[in-house]
């Protein structure tokens, strides 16, 4: 087999890279945007029996 890339081969490689490259974008700052979400705490007892059906 030759070593030379093709216009075609070199063209599908840089596509498939850089949507590589935009799916790890858009992975981190969606994780970025959760971080920022306020976390909620658990609820504390207060000392009475939960209402349960």
């Amino acid at each position: 087999m030759t070593s030379k890339l093709t216009g075609k081969a070199v063209a599908a490689g840089a596509a498939i890279g850089s949507a590589a490259i935009a799916a790890a974008l858009l992975y981190a700052s969606k994780r970025k945007d959760e971080r920022k979400k306020p976390r909620q705490l658990p609820s504390i007892p207060s000392g009475e029996p939960p209402e349960t059906d």
